[in-house]
C-alpha cells in the first residue's frame, strides 16, 4: 500500500487529476462531460479514472462516474490544503506583522485580501490606501495606537460636510503626540466639536490598529520597532465581524475624549 505522502504526491503532480477529482466530487459526470470541464484528452481521463479506481476514488455506473465516500473524503482535504498553502503563500512576506494574537477568525479568510506594501516609487502605499477608504466610507471606526495626521484631516472634512459619522478610540499615548503638536492639537479639536464624530481614550497599549469603513477592514501592520511595514484590507464577512467586536470591545472599556483634555 502506498503511503499516504505518495498518494498527496500522485494527485498534487497532476491539475487534471485534481479537477477530475473535484468535478466527481461534486456529482456524477460521463468521460464527455469530463472533458468539456477540465479539457483533458479522452486517454488521459482514462488513465486518471484507472488510476483512481484502483484507489477506490470512483466508481463507475453506466456511462457515468462518481467519487465515493472516500474520493469526496480526498477532493475534500486536498481542497483545503490548496486553500491554506495559496493562502499562506499570499501572506508569507507579511504574516510576522499580523496581530495574530488577538484574530479569532481563521486566516485563510485573508486569501483573497489586498495587500499593500512601500514601494521606491510609493513609499508612503499603506497610508494611501487607508485614506482611499476613508474618503469613501461613509461609517467609519478605528481602533488604534496612533492617528496620523492625514486620516485626521480626511475625517474632519468629510464629518464637518456630513458625509461620514466617526468612532475612533486610541491610546493615550496617540491623543497625548497629537495634543503636544499645537496645529494637529487644533484639528483633533475641531474634530471632537463635530456632531458627527466620537472619541474615546484607553490607557492600556492597544496592539492593533483596524479601520473599518463601511463593509472594509483595513488593518496596518507595524514591525517590532513601530515602522509602518504593510496594509491589508478586505471585506470578508467573518473578517468583518472581528474587527466590529474589536472596535466594540475597546469602546466599551474606552472613556470620551474630554475637550478640555485638548485646552490650549
Amino acid at each position: 500500500m502506498e503511503s499516504a505522502l505518495e498518494d498527496i504526491e500522485f494527485l498534487a503532480l497532476s491539475a487534471n487529476r485534481v479537477e477530475v477529482l473535484d468535478a466527481l466530487a461534486d456529482e456524477p459526470h460521463t468521460r464527455r462531460a469530463l472533458e468539456e470541464r477540465t479539457g483533458a484528452s479522452q486517454p488521459t481521463l482514462g488513465r486518471i479514472l484507472h488510476d483512481f479506481e484502483d484507489r477506490n476514488w470512483v466508481e463507475q455506473s453506466g456511462h457515468e462516474y462518481a467519487a465515493t465516500p472516500t474520493g469526496r473524503l480526498v477532493a475534500e482535504g486536498f481542497s483545503d490544503l490548496h486553500e491554506i498553502v495559496e493562502t499562506e503563500q499570499r501572506l508569507r512576506d507579511v504574516a510576522n506583522w499580523l496581530p495574530t494574537e488577538t484574530m479569532t477568525f481563521d486566516l485563510r479568510r485573508l486569501r483573497n485580501a489586498n495587500i499593500t506594501v512601500p514601494s521606491q516609487t510609493r513609499p508612503n502605499a499603506p497610508v494611501q490606501r487607508v485614506l482611499d477608504l476613508l474618503r469613501d466610507g461613509s461609517d467609519v471606526k478605528i481602533v488604534s495606537h496612533a492617528f496620523n495626521e492625514q486620516s485626521m484631516s480626511v475625517v474632519q472634512r468629510r464629518v464637518a460636510d456630513g458625509e461620514q459619522s466617526f468612532e475612533g478610540v486610541f491610546s493615550a499615548s496617540a491623543i497625548d503626540a497629537i495634543a503636544d503638536d499645537s496645529a494637529l492639537c487644533e484639528r483633533l479639536r475641531e474634530l471632537v466639536d463635530l456632531s458627527g464624530a466620537e472619541l474615546r481614550i484607553v490607557d492600556d497599549d492597544v496592539p492593533v490598529a483596524v479601520t473599518v469603513a463601511d463593509d472594509v477592514v483595513h488593518l496596518f501592520l507595524r514591525d517590532g520597532d513601530g515602522l509602518l511595514q504593510a496594509a491589508v484590507d478586505t471585506d470578508d464577512d467573518a473578517v468583518l465581524s472581528w474587527a466590529r467586536d474589536v472596535h466594540d470591545q475597546y469602546w466599551s472599556d474606552a472613556r470620551p475624549l474630554d475637550p478640555a483634555d485638548l485646552a490650549e
